[in-house]
């Protein structure tokens, strides 16, 4: 049984967030990555904390699965090296800076001149056209500047980052999604092409119903917080122990978390007859609903509402996910050996599918240069031109 990429060749120029975590969606699903690192460094990322043992923690979470080989990117040999590998690749990603790739000899129309079977993917911040293509992607500028930091938080607050990378990673699937797209029409027609994604793009495709509203009625929406823009009672509650997050979505869930609560009054109130009414009440509403909400903990209440077909669930912090029944029984953690730091443990890809090997995790995040010499072996490098390569500090193996 095999991967459904097993068999396809990835060169992987990037670094930080964005251009690893599509490559690590590639590699979880059977590319082999070739992760190509600039010395005398490596990739930047390894230079972020937090650290594990010297390693940094955000290199961990974004690497696995790939092979890693060290080369000078200025040095014109290096160059020549990257563009003779990009030929014998299936995909190439890399998300310099507009133009950098093409400076080096390594931009899509310079290597599918020679190799137009190639499917080629960049991600920037901005895109590759109009007055910002040349600006820095960081994950915190683009989330500002796609409008989604505006949605997020509450009117006390202000514009809230999402607690995680969101525009980095969200750019990434996207982009891994172009070129799994691409290598389907590459079966039917035997051409690549050039994929193109960026931070902003990938983050505008997530505004959903908060953008078409703004496209349909010309309404701005302001940060909601933890309560739904368009749904009342739906929200976070506060209980004995903390809070919990309820969902009555429909008119019979409504008048089911009266019963439930014992506040069937609630369900006759003018103030709360409709969604709209409820809305218009909604702070009201809640002080109420957590009179009754505060009898009992947030694990009490969660089977009680399940039982009564009332979606709802706490919020957990990351101990609690780790610990949890239910992320342990469909194994979304697995755990792979690192060469410095034992058992490594990573969340892994979140995709089964009935026609390949379970688990995604199969070789832990390279060393810097760990992989040089085999990769160039694989390449077509005899030993004496890699030994060269390495005197002259073109490429770099790890001891």
């Amino acid at each position: 049984m095999q991967r459904p990429l097993s068999g396809v060749k990835v060169l992987d120029l990037t670094r930080a967030l964005a251009g690893p975590f599509c490559s690590l969606i590639l590699a979880d699903l059977g590319a082999e990555v070739i992760k190509v690192e600039p010395t005398p460094n490596g990739d930047m990322i390894r230079q972020w904390g937090p650290f594990d043992q010297g390693i940094s923690v955000y290199y961990l979470s974004a690497n696995r699965n790939k092979k890693g080989m060290g080369v000078d990117f200025r040095h014109p040999d290096g160059a020549a090296l990257l563009r003779d590998m990009a030929l014998k690749s299936d995909v190439l990603v890399e998300n310099f800076k507009a133009g950098t790739a093409a400076a080096m000899g390594l931009g899509y129309e310079q290597l599918a001149a020679s190799h137009p079977g190639l499917i080629y993917a960049s991600i920037s911040g901005f895109g590759s056209r109009g007055p910002a293509r040349d600006w820095a992607g960081f994950d915190q500028i683009a989330q500002g500047y796609s409008g989604l930091m505006s949605l997020t938080g509450t009117e006390e607050s202000g514009p809230v980052r999402v607690g995680t990378a969101i525009g980095d990673l969200t750019a990434g699937m996207w982009a891994a999604m172009g070129v799994l797209a691409a290598y389907v029409e590459k079966q039917r027609s035997g051409a690549g092409q050039h994929v193109e994604t960026s931070l902003l793009a990938g983050l505008m495709g997530l505004l959903s119903v908060q953008g078409q509203r703004y496209l349909s009625k010309g309404e701005v929406p302001q940060p909601c917080g933890n309560v739904h823009p368009v749904i009342a009672p739906y929200g976070t509650f506060e209980t004995a122990d903390g809070p919990l997050n309820l969902a009555p979505a429909t008119q019979d869930m409504w008048l089911r978390l009266c019963g439930l609560l014992e506040l069937p009054g609630l369900a006759e109130d003018e103030r709360f007859r409709t969604n709209a009414d409820r809305i218009a009440h909604r702070m009201e509403l809640k002080q109420l609903l957590e009179s009754s909400l505060r009898r009992k903990t947030r694990m009490q209440w969660t089977p009680l509402m399940i039982e009564a077909g009332i979606p709802a669930g706490p919020i957990n912090r990351l101990d609690d996910v780790f610990h949890d029944a239910q992320v342990q029984a469909c194994g979304l953690v697995e755990s792979v050996s690192h060469p410095l730091l034992g058992e490594l443990r990573q969340v892994g890809l979140p995709i089964s599918m009935s026609g390949a090997p379970d688990g995604s995790v199969r070789s832990a995040p390279p060393l810097f240069g760990q992989h040089t010499v085999e990769v160039l072996a694989d390449f077509g490098w005899d030993q004496a031109a890699i030994d060269d390569l390495i005197s002259r500090k073109v490429v770099f193996q790890s001891a």
